[in-house]
């Protein structure tokens, strides 16, 4: 179902795991940056990525995953890792990743794309500031994009202007972190800088309604339609393109 390899970053080892469509290519690459699982101990335990990387897998892309939380032992709570993370790691984690992805010998490396869910989507808003060689972004329903991971780090917010890639957002107006008021703020900042983008609001959904593991915030009505949108955004960004170099 995956490969996994790993990779030094800024001296500690990383895991990327690495789903495949059949076939021998070339194909788009997606990076898939992880949420807060509810096991914490890795991707091999985290059933919502796993589906997730595999349903873009079998939608034509190779996935690579990697495991931001790797400067702590698996078995650490998850609280020290909130606490303790940095933007500059994750950036360094992130851009590690895409190097793996793009050296793929079936993946174009002008046609990566990336997309996060809840931690993770404010992963993917802060890597696409600081990866310019991506060719599309989604975000699902990342919040503190106004603060900022570790000394010395800037709010991923006030980085927007760096983002060279269109961006599609999903975001549910019963959630408070991001809030309706903070997802206005996301589309203002993508606004002034010129950037491409649609963002996507839900009255009855609340935070990580994409989540299936987590029942009393899963919103299968939100999660199928952004799935959709998804999944089309992606096939006009990469897909397309792809057939249009044939």
């Amino acid at each position: 179902m995956y490969s996994i390899t790993t990779v030094p970053v800024l001296g500690s080892p990383m895991e990327v795991f690495l789903f495949r469509p059949k076939g021998q290519g070339p194909y788009p690459g997606l990076l898939l940056a992880q949420h807060i699982p509810l096991g914490h101990t890795g991707i091999e335990n985290d059933p919502f990525t796993l589906t997730t990387a595999q349903r873009f897998a079998d939608n034509g892309y190779v996935v690579a995953v990697p495991f931001i939380f790797h400067w702590w032992p698996k078995t650490a709570a998850m609280e020290l890792k909130r606490e303790e993370s940095r933007d500059d790691w994750i950036v360094a984690d992130m851009q590690a990743a895409f190097a793996v992805l793009a050296a793929q010998p079936e993946v174009d490396p002008h046609l990566i794309g990336l997309v996060g869910h809840c931690w993770g989507g404010r992963v993917a808003w802060l890597a696409a500031c600081h990866i310019p060689q991506l060719a599309a972004m989604a975000t699902f329903y990342g919040g503190n994009l106004k603060k900022a991971l570790g000394a010395g780090n800037l709010p991923p917010l006030e980085l927007t202007r760096f983002i060279a890639c269109p961006v599609i957002g999903f975001y549910g107006n019963n959630d408070t972190n991001p809030s309706p008021a903070d997802v206005g703020d996301y589309r203002a900042a993508l606004t002034s800088a010129g950037i491409s983008h649609e963002l996507h609001q839900y009255d009855g959904a609340g935070h990580a309604f994409q989540n299936f593991q987590a029942p009393e915030r899963y919103n299968q009505n939100a999660s199928d339609a952004d799935c959709l949108k998804e999944l089309a955004f992606f096939r006009d960004k990469l897909v397309m393109d792809t057939l249009n170099q044939g």
